[in-house]
């Protein structure tokens, strides 16, 4: 644990199936270090798993402790071991946690392209749901005790009939927001909320940044990335082919807000735009995508207890690096560059 004035920064936390457990490897260095103050956080998918884990965690210390500063420090140690919870949960349930015994098999894709979930899990069967409302308690982080602790959460799932993305967040985080936002449409039956349904957050916003923007002070956002952008092999077989296209259509909304942000911070620097108005973000990334290239996209519906942990110490390490390069950057200087070809 260091000793030096912490920093606030926020975070964005991509979709990406079992492959979100490199970045609850992520999450526990950052909290584990201790220097980093985190005031908001964005997920969609497995994202948004890890975002309201780790909410919960200083949820719990708000309750317990009366002082901020002392719950901050209990909160990041709660924050682990909930994250660590779910995680270990994943992979006890390993295949069971899609709620789909033919999730990952050759099989799936055939089926999928047949069979509605309507038809192949009219129950709508899904064991995550119940592991999610075991680890968090929602009453707990939707009304914390002590404000300012607890990070606001902003949860993204899609609007089926209209196609746009919804936030959740504040008194609107709830497991089925949680679980529309992973709800992938060929696996599982839609979302209801409020008489709409929803599906993945993914194809919306993977996750979305504008909340974080307007929704909360700092100016630093921490983007931990599980999606690859680039991919230099041409994909040629038919599931590398559909592969890569899953990819490309889940960071598609990612890189058009990268792309918006640029294009203002530009503006901003240039004295085009009114600085009282328009905010200057900060971003910074941690590349799982680029990590997790040689596991392949199929990997992600792998979540045997052996390949999460792997995947939690290689997110760690990532964490590690990260603060190590980048602390001291956090409300200086923007440490992501963005590609516009």
């Amino acid at each position: 644990m260091h000793t030096s004035a912490p920093r606030t920064l926020n975070l964005a936390l991509q979709g990406g199936g079992s492959h979100g457990a490199l970045t609850w490897g992520v999450l526990d260095a950052l909290l584990e270090d201790g220097r980093v103050v985190i005031e908001g956080i964005s997920g969609t998918s497995a994202g948004a798993m890890n975002a309201v884990a780790l909410a919960h965690g200083y949820a719990q210390a708000a309750r317990r402790e009366n002082d901020p500063a002392k719950a901050r420090r209990a909160g990041a140690g709660l924050a682990r071991a909930a994250l660590a919870e779910l995680w270990e949960g994943v992979g006890a349930m390993g295949s069971l946690m899609w709620g789909v015994p033919l999730q990952g098999s050759p099989l799936m894709g055939v089926f999928s392209q047949f069979f509605s979930p309507y038809q192949t899990n009219p129950l709508d069967i899904n064991p995550l749901r119940r592991l999610l409302e075991r680890v968090v308690d929602f009453e707990a982080l939707t009304h914390p005790k002590i404000e300012g602790v607890v990070p606001k959460v902003f949860v993204c799932a899609t609007n089926v009939r209209t196609g746009r993305g919804r936030i959740f967040s504040g008194h609107q985080l709830s497991a089925d927001a949680v679980m529309a936002s992973a709800c992938l449409p060929q696996l599982f039956k839609a979302v209801e909320i409020e008489g709409e349904p929803y599906w993945d957050g993914g194809f919306s916003g993977n996750p979305a940044l504008y909340p974080l923007i307007y929704g909360t002070a700092s100016s630093d956002i921490l983007l931990v990335q599980i999606n690859p952008i680039e991919h230099n092999d041409l994909p040629d077989t038919a599931a590398e082919i559909m592969d890569r296209m899953n990819e490309v259509t889940f960071n598609a909304s990612l890189l058009a807000e990268l792309r918006a942000i640029a294009f203002v911070t530009r503006l901003l620097e240039q004295g085009r735009l009114d600085p009282a108005r328009y905010k200057k973000v900060l971003l910074h990334r941690v590349d799982g995508g680029a990590v997790l290239q040689g596991h392949g996209a199929a990997s992600k519906t792998r979540a045997d207890l052996h390949f999460i942990r792997e995947l939690f110490e290689m997110g760690r390490a990532q964490g590690r690096l990260w603060l190590q390069q980048h602390y001291s950057h956090i409300g200086v200087r923007q440490t992501l560059q963005i590609n516009d070809n």
